[in-house]
């Protein structure tokens, strides 16, 4: 992962867009969440952090799939779901 430095606003932005939408997108169709539920969750796990925040971005070392998978499913939510390691097409899709 680069640096604070390399996150100038603009890819941020874009970065946390992208991970909101995807953590959305697994909280309804996974979690049984409504739009208006799956959208606040994402806020919550991806709030804005503000140029100079140490560890900006941090939490961009995970994709969606898996934050989500944790909230939903527990810790090492891999080894009692093995199929749930890898996200399906539909997710996949969304980038």
């Amino acid at each position: 992962m680069a640096g604070k430095e390399a996150w100038d606003d603009a890819g941020y932005d874009e970065c946390l867009r992208a991970e909101r939408e995807a953590y959305a997108w697994v909280m309804r169709s996974h979690g049984r969440m409504t739009p208006s539920q799956a959208n606040e969750a994402a806020l919550r796990r991806y709030p804005y952090e503000p140029p100079g925040t140490p560890y900006r971005g941090l939490t961009f070392h995970d994709e969606a799939w898996h934050w989500a998978m944790l909230d939903l499913q527990g810790p090492q939510y891999w080894v009692n779901r093995p199929d749930l390691l890898d996200p399906p097409e539909e997710y996949r899709a969304l980038g």
